[in-house]
């Protein structure tokens, strides 16, 4: 063998220092053993189901199991520190979005993380966010309902969501702000009682992501679904009115976006092994239709880095903006 001169053994020396230095399970095959998907809510809700519906695709793609859990609580807190405290190696990655990744780190002095915290492997779909009113009110479009408000000044309009500083109230008020109308705010601990309540005529309105019980609660009268917040929907949402048909307020537009997400830090090639795999289930018609039928709008797969970096960015400044947009600014 020819022997080495001193800038070969120099650069063999250190990238062979550059390996040491790897965590031990950096050579590994991945992945070699189950991964985790956590979950920030209650099983049975929305996001769980979507999540096991991607688990179950992922795991074959892979050909290891996806085991779901569920860390509920604290907006998202709890999930999220459960993945913050593993190891970034791609195990363990998260069905994040909008509230738990973006706004709860922003808003929240409870959070000790931020969102540059996460690295977004990939998106998933958009949750598709409605204006509901209760049936007592004379009106049957968005721009209706508006001239409505502006017309009963004198007595507030109250509105439901699911809780104090979810997207759902930062909207409300930012729409309160835009048009100056005084809307209350009547925070809920979920949607189902929100839900409740507006069919009861608790409270005027209510701004809630989308739910198939929605269009059979109108069908019976307990409420009227006037408005969609998006400007695309999918096909079994076709009926419903979009953002932009309105002439008060056509551009304000928001859907909750959802992904997955790893630790920031996490190998590149094993955050493309997780970005094939959930571009096979995003491919898969089957569970195209099973998330369109849940008022999901559905994103393409992506192939590359920047695409997901690009995606994670754009979130970041519109959930930025929104907290501005009500007089407040982010925490990080």
């Amino acid at each position: 063998m020819q022997a080495l001169n001193r800038r070969q053994l120099l650069q063999y020396g250190g990238a062979a220092a550059a390996v040491a230095s790897l965590p031990a399970w950096a050579n590994d095959a991945f992945p070699a053993k189950p991964l985790s998907l956590v979950v920030p809510y209650p099983a049975g809700g929305a996001s769980d189901v979507s999540a096991r519906i991607f688990a179950e695709s992922i795991g074959k793609s892979v050909k290891q199991q996806v085991v779901v859990e569920n860390y509920g609580g604290g907006t998202g807190l709890i999930g999220a520190g459960k993945v913050l405290s593993a190891p970034a190696d791609g195990y363990t990655f998260f069905h994040g979005g909008a509230a738990d990744v973006f706004l709860t780190p922003m808003l929240n002095t409870a959070a000790r993380y931020k969102p540059q915290d996460f690295a977004l492997v990939a998106p998933i779909s958009e949750a598709n966010i409605m204006l509901l009113v209760r049936n007592g009110i004379p009106a049957q479009t968005l721009d209706e309902f508006l001239a409505y408000a502006k017309q009963h000044q004198g007595k507030p309009l109250t509105y439901g969501t699911v809780g104090i500083d979810s997207m759902y109230h930062l909207m409300g008020d930012s729409l309160a702000a835009r048009l100056g109308l005084p809307f209350l705010h009547v925070p809920y601990k979920g949607a189902a009682p929100a839900l409740q309540d507006l069919a009861g005529g608790q409270v005027d309105f209510a701004i809630l992501p989308y739910q198939a019980s929605f269009e059979g609660m109108q069908q019976q009268g307990r409420l009227k679904i006037l408005s969609s917040f998006a400007k695309v929907l999918p096909a079994p949402l076709k009926h419903i009115a979009l953002i932009s048909q309105s002439k008060l307020v056509p551009d304000f537009e928001y859907t909750i976006a959802g992904g997955y997400f790893v630790k920031v830090g996490t190998p590149p090639e094993r955050m493309a092994v997780l970005r094939k795999a959930i571009g096979e289930a995003l491919a898969n018609p089957e569970i195209r239709s099973k998330l369109e039928q849940e008022g999901r709008n559905v994103a393409s797969p992506i192939a590359t880095q920047q695409q997901a970096d690009d995606s994670f960015n754009t979130q970041y400044k519109r959930a930025a903006d929104l907290i501005r947009s009500v007089g407040r600014q982010p925490r990080a």
